[in-house]
């Protein structure tokens, strides 16, 4: 029996959906366990390319079964829509199931997360807004309405009226809007019901049973190690666990499930939204590494900003491997510096006069921190029609061997260019 965790080991942005759209074939389930449509895995296949937000990345493949878990941040219209889309562009209709006890993105969450992005201003943490920290702040506050809670219409009301309460006077007192009452909200949600009535059912069991089979079932991780709320970069972080350690709680598996961690790590860095980021690159060098990296350059799937850039950091990446508890790496994007005739790395940070090489320094603490550099050499030509690593000029091959050095864990698997045949199996 394999349950296997695709995660990311830094900002998110790594290509974790390529990986799993590449590993969904071999497997009966792919499960979102995390997070909700503030993200986006872009994936190049026969259909054509597709930006996912909120359906799993097993979508494409008729025969996988795929489940949005209890801790998922459901936006249903997102789904839906999606969902649509698919079918639209000649996708055969994906089997999905979305648990009764996941939680439900509202309009609300989303008006507090651009009302609070708007009031922060220059402080601001650079949020989708998609309403993800006001869902998950009314989800641990015991506010949040579940999938169930739609088939229940007094219950429902009631529930959207105790969490409206306390908005109402936020709405009017802080942010100088209108009071919105709960009756409003109902026929649009009693309509999403209707919708997502046939997709409904006890996800958890439906898993455990399957993991009890032995099937074959894929956790797909949201963003990276280094958004996560407890260990990341907080405050510029995300809502929810980026970590594999979650993922059986949000899917509903137990905690000895998982066998296999993939860690996706990009062979340089980028990231999209506010917060410390060492090895940031400015100017031209930045422009010319965002243009050339993946299919159409670095822009966020979701919001199409340009993503921050820097070199391949070691120390973040060691870090965020460690935390996801990998025991094999998938390296994205690795054609991408195809063009240099050098590659910096990052090796250690310079921190105060000291050099940091086997921790990563608290937010407090990051801002101070400066890369020290070490330069390899590249290989300077186009790698992306290769299909084994021994055919891989020696200093791509070194290069692989460097992140796996630095990091401590094998590099299993090289990706090579946006399709899914553009990956390299070692």
């Amino acid at each position: 029996m394999t349950v296997t965790a695709i995660v990311g080991a830094n900002w998110g942005d790594e290509g974790k959906g390529k990986i799993t759209d590449a590993l969904a074939a071999k497997s009966s389930y792919v499960v979102r366990y995390q997070g909700g449509s503030n993200a986006g895995h872009t994936i190049i296949n026969s259909y054509g390319k597709f930006a996912l937000h909120m359906l799993p990345s097993g979508v494409f493949d008729p025969a996988v079964m795929n489940v949005i878990g209890p801790g998922t941040a459901l936006d249903a219209e997102m789904l839906l829509r999606e969902r649509e889309e698919l079918m639209a562009r000649g996708v055969p209709e994906p089997q999905l199931r979305i648990s009764e006890r996941a939680q439900l993105v509202l309009p609300i969450h989303r008006l507090f997360d651009e009302l609070e992005e708007e009031r922060l201003g220059e402080r601001g943490f650079g949020s989708t807004k998609r309403g993800i920290a006001p869902f998950y702040a009314d989800k641990y506050a015991k506010l949040g309405i579940q999938v169930a809670d739609l088939y229940d219409e007094s219950r429902l009301l009631q529930r959207l009226e105790h969490m409206l309460a306390a908005k109402n006077v936020l709405l009017m007192q802080w942010y100088g809007r209108q009071p919105i009452a709960a009756r409003e909200l109902m026929p649009e949600l009693l309509e999403i019901a209707e919708k997502l009535r046939p997709f409904t059912a006890d996800t958890s069991m439906l898993l455990q049973e399957a993991y009890r089979n032995g099937e074959h079932i894929l956790l797909e991780g949201q963003l990276g190690a280094l958004r996560d709320p407890d260990h990341g970069i907080y405050p510029y972080s995300t809502s929810s666990s980026t970590l594999a350690g979650f993922a059986p709680v949000g899917a509903g598996l137990p905690p000895y499930a998982i066998t296999r961690i993939i860690a996706v790590v990009k062979a340089y860095s980028s990231c999209v939204g506010a917060g410390p980021f060492v090895t940031e690159l400015e100017g031209d060098e930045a422009d010319e590494l965002r243009r050339r990296g993946g299919d159409a350059g670095e822009y966020g799937a979701l919001t199409g900003r340009p993503r921050r850039m820097g070199w391949f950091d070691a120390v973040a990446t060691r870090y965020g491997c460690m935390l996801q508890g990998a025991t094999e790496l998938a390296l994205t994007n690795l054609d991408v510096l195809g063009y240099l005739k050098e590659i910096p790395v990052c090796v250690s940070y310079e921190l105060n006069g000291a050099i940091i090489k086997d921790s990563f320094p608290v937010t407090a603490k990051l801002d101070s921190a400066r890369p020290v550099l070490q330069r390899l050499p590249g290989w300077n030509c186009d790698i992306s029609h290769i299909r084994h690593f021994d055919d891989l000029p020696d200093a791509a091959k070194q290069y692989v061997y460097f992140v796996e050095s630095a990091t401590g864990v094998k590099v299993a698997s090289v990706s090579i260019g946006p399709r899914r045949e553009q990956l390299i199996i070692r």
